[in-house]
Order: C-alpha cells, then structure tokens, then sequence
C-alpha cells in the first residue's frame, strides 16, 4: 500500500490508464476498482482514462494538472504499456511542458492477482489448490510474446498450489485457444477443468471465453477480476512505487 500523505500536503493525483472498450460494462468496472481505491484513501484524487473507446483519454484526465501519478489498469507489459501510454504522455507533455507525471508500472504480475483469481474461482464454488481440479488461466492474449510468457510463468507459479494442473491459454493473438487446453486437459486425465480469466473488466474475450469452454467441458469459469480488493490493493501499491521512484530520481 501506499503510504498516507503528510498533514496539509496535497497527494498526487492517480490516473488509472484501462484499454477501454466498446461494452459499457468495462467502464463500470473499472469505477467500481477505483471506488475501492477512494475508499481506502478518501483524501487521494483518483480518475479514470482510457486508451480507446471511451472517455476520458488520457491527455484529457491530465489536462490542467501540474502532476500526476499514470498507472496502468493492464495485467502485463505489452504494447499498450510499451507504446500506446508512453505517446500519450509524449502528447500530453508536447501541451503541457510544466506538467510532472510519475509513471507506473503495469498491476501483474503479482501475488494478489493470484489471490484475485482465487477468490474468483471460490466465487464459482471451486476451493484453491483443489487436487482433483485443472485450472485453464485465460488471458486475452498479446502479439508480444514476452507478455504471453508472463502469463506462462504465472500459469507454473500458480499451479505449485496444490492443483491437479495450471495451464495458461489466450484469447487471441497466441497459442493455445482456452477451449483447445480444456480438451487437452480433460484428455489428459483431469478429474475436472475449471477456467480462470486473467482480465480485468466483461466484455467480448469475458464472454466468448466462457461460452467456448464451457461448451468444450469446462465444470466452472469464474468471473473477471473486476473490482476485487486484491486489485485495488494492487494499485496502491504502484502508486507508492511510482512516487517513491521519483523521490529517488530527485535525491540520487
């Protein structure tokens, strides 16, 4: 978590940066987290923008401020962290020359994603670390394979819990398909296959995702991670590492 302001100091902005998405349910997701976060720290500006589809943009959340803290409602580095924040910020700061920003990193991988997830599946009656049970970890899948291979490594962590098997799939872009690695499963001799979504928010990956496995044998798909406390927690914790970052930036 981050650590509270001192007496009388203003906090930095949060801007939290999502894809964004045609599907209005994305959006209400991501207000439902950063509900969460204001919760937590009632005295923390906290506003939402997107890359795509849907207001605010992230020039326009940043429009007027002197500084802020941009972090990035994305579970793993890849274009969209790399590239796609990186040029708004470029465009922001081309408007704004006096605006400071603190970067910060993507919210996976981390062990409270896991948690998340696991609290996902309980929600769908499946308890953690089930030996009898194979989990499918689904992510939306990314044209950088070092994106993908994050999620590969989660899958292997992940699955040190005691399951039968943890096997990473993607939605698109990357092999292989969720429902593909649900047949393998079952193929291979799980007692049953359950489905976990690596995503954020519903939306088309969330719902085509659990039509096709459960159409290939999946007993359960648990819901998005959407505005898990886990996540929340997660976002905090970035905020005080972007912060602390710039902290060290001005005194080394």
């Amino acid at each position: 978590m981050s650590r509270p302001p001192l007496p009388g100091v203003r906090p930095v902005p949060l801007i939290a940066v999502a894809h964004g998405s045609r599907d209005p349910r994305a959006a209400a997701t991501v207000e439902e987290l950063l509900d969460l976060v204001r919760r937590a720290r009632p005295e923390l500006p906290v506003r939402a923008a997107y890359l795509d589809h849907a207001p605010a943009t992230l020039a326009g959340a940043l429009a007027g401020r002197t500084e802020a803290a941009v972090l990035p409602l994305l579970l793993t580095e890849a274009y969209h962290s790399r590239v796609d924040i990186p040029g708004a910020l470029a465009e922001a700061a081309a408007r704004q020359p006096r605006l400071r920003v603190h970067r910060g990193a993507t919210l996976g991988p981390h062990p409270l994603l896991t948690a998340a997830l696991e609290r996902r599946l309980a929600e769908a009656d499946v308890a953690a670390g089930d030996p009898e049970t194979a989990v499918v970890l689904v992510s939306a899948g990314s044209g950088d394979h070092r994106a993908n291979a994050t999620v590969a490594r989660i899958a292997r962590a992940w699955s040190r819990r005691g399951w039968w098997a943890v096997a990473a799939a993607y939605a698109s872009a990357a092999a292989p398909a969720p429902q593909a690695e649900v047949r393998r499963l079952l193929a291979a001799g799980a007692p049953r296959v359950v489905v976990a979504p690596y995503l954020l928010a519903p939306g088309h990956f969330a719902d085509r995702i659990r039509a096709d496995t459960l159409a290939a044998g999946a007993a359960a798909v648990a819901d998005v991670l959407g505005a898990a406390p886990e996540v929340a927690s997660v976002l905090l914790e970035r905020y005080g590492q972007a912060l602390r970052a710039a902290e060290r930036s001005i005194t080394a």
